[in-house]
């Protein structure tokens, strides 16, 4: 067993599990996720009221590198149902509006001079990269300061959301997830006109 004072912070090390089958238990929710390392904390959430599953659930590893092998090997059936496992959302992000969007886009603000290549460099760290793109000023063709870095797998982007101490050249920068236009107003409660 891993000593409490040598663990990384809870936020690296656990998992939420969507769309649990109700008969899916804490034992077995353990049993399934153990093949990925060593469980520390494993919950199924449920109804105050009626003790029933609320179908999700939360499994915390002794290490950071055990939720990278799980969602490495997704999809995960658990009692016969395909579940949907994301990196868990630490409680004080709850309720940003990106906190629970599943995008393949990474805003990275407050750089200066790097180039796409070193961004490149710094987030293959977190999964593979698809594509980085530098904004620049239509009349100077100055760089505006932010980045978007595109990954293959949305996995990815919760990995580096996760990372609040990175740094660039010295330099801590800001990650985000890159929602549209859309998006953003959809998850802040924007929008919805009336007759």
């Amino acid at each position: 067993m891993v000593k409490e004072e040598n663990l990384e912070p809870e936020h690296l090390r656990k998992l939420f599990i969507g769309g649990l089958d109700y008969h899916t238990t804490d034992d077995s929710l353990k049993a399934h996720f153990e093949n990925y390392g060593e469980i520390v904390d494993v919950i199924v959430m449920k109804d105050p009221q009626t003790k029933r599953s609320r179908g999700f659930g939360f499994v915390a590893f002794s290490q950071s590198y055990m939720v990278d092998d799980a969602q490495k090997n997704r999809p995960h059936v658990i009692d016969g149902r395909t579940v949907d496992t994301k990196r868990a959302v630490p409680r004080d992000e709850i309720g940003r509006p990106d906190a629970g969007a599943v995008v393949k886009k990474l805003f990275v603000g407050g750089i200066k001079d790097i180039n796409e290549e070193e961004l490149r460099d710094v987030f293959s760290q977190f999964g593979e990269v698809v594509n980085v793109s530098i904004p620049v000023e239509r009349e100077t063709q100055k760089k505006r300061g932010f980045a978007f870095v595109e990954f293959v797998d949305s996995d990815s982007v919760d990995k580096a959301c996760l990372r609040k101490d990175l740094t660039i050249n010295d330099k801590r920068v800001d990650i985000k997830k890159a929602l549209d236009k859309n998006e953003m107003a959809r998850r802040s409660g924007g929008g919805g006109g009336g007759g």
